[in-house]
């Protein structure tokens, strides 16, 4: 059996980067996108910089028999997937991230949405992998969360409660699948140096505002997620890993007392 880990929404990005760190590792690759023509490109291109055997697949939510086809024909390919890593999700912000989702005006369907993205569909994913590792008696499965399921921000309700409910999640899967040499775990990252992060521009949350001065690269996530699904964390379940330049250990940041001193002058 080939060894591969599993990474959804991996076609750039934060995905792509965890995949590649599993990569550089020796564990093939599968990639999942919501466009074919993504993830076969990105599985080409790990394929080719690291030796390692890739494979891109199109896949979009609501759909558990393409989750179910896309597992049977890696079964057929002799792939084990010892390791899934939970990356791609819903936002949550509507149609301008600027905004988000006013809960005055959101429609219901727009906020279910959410849910069925984050929770519902990766309860599909881990399923149908979780199956193919009890046989194998061994197995890890990663959920990328946020640190906003610790401390929500502004019109983002959906998203902040559905990345709570992946925590709880992974501990009731980590009860569940622990007796089958399953471990689930989960990375809450803060915010991430995203192209859409650096449109944003002087209105994007800026590292300053962390105790460690910085936010995080792709590789920061992707060494948490290698981590919590490799065998680095073999005795280590049920637990949360928090990367955010420690944004989340202050009750309000270190800048605030320079402004308000500034305002005061």
């Amino acid at each position: 059996m080939k060894k591969a880990v599993f990474v959804t929404g991996a076609a750039a990005g934060t995905g792509y980067c965890i995949a590649e760190t599993f990569a550089k590792n020796g564990y093939n690759v599968v990639i999942t996108s919501r466009k074919n023509e993504n993830s076969e490109v990105a599985a080409a291109q790990i394929a080719k910089d690291h030796g390692v055997e890739a494979w891109g697949y199109e896949l979009d939510i609501r759909n558990e028999q393409r989750v179910k086809d896309i597992f049977a024909d890696l079964d057929e390919k002799g792939v084990f997937v010892e390791t899934v890593v939970l990356n791609a999700a819903n936002l949550g912000f509507g149609n301008d991230p600027a905004k988000g989702m006013d809960f005055w005006t959101v429609p219901v369907e727009e906020f279910q949405e959410v849910f069925e993205t984050n929770l519902v569909w990766n309860f599909m994913i881990v399923r149908q992998a979780a199956m193919r590792m009890k046989e194998q008696h061994k197995g890890a499965v990663v959920f990328i969360s946020s640190n906003t399921a610790h401390a929500a921000i502004p019109n983002r309700s959906a998203y902040c409660a559905s990345k709570g409910g992946i925590n709880a999640m992974t501990k009731a899967f980590a009860v569940d699948l622990g007796p089958f040499g399953i471990r689930v775990n989960v990375v809450l990252p803060g915010t991430i140096k995203t192209e859409r992060w650096r449109k944003m521009g002087a209105s994007a949350i800026g590292g300053q505002m962390t105790p460690l001065g910085d936010i995080s690269d792709f590789e920061d996530v992707a060494n948490a997620a290698y981590y919590l699904g490799s065998d680095l964390s073999k005795n280590v379940t049920g637990t949360e890993i928090v990367v955010d330049g420690g944004m989340t250990s202050q009750l309000y940041p270190r800048l605030l007392d320079q402004l308000i001193k500034e305002k005061n002058q």
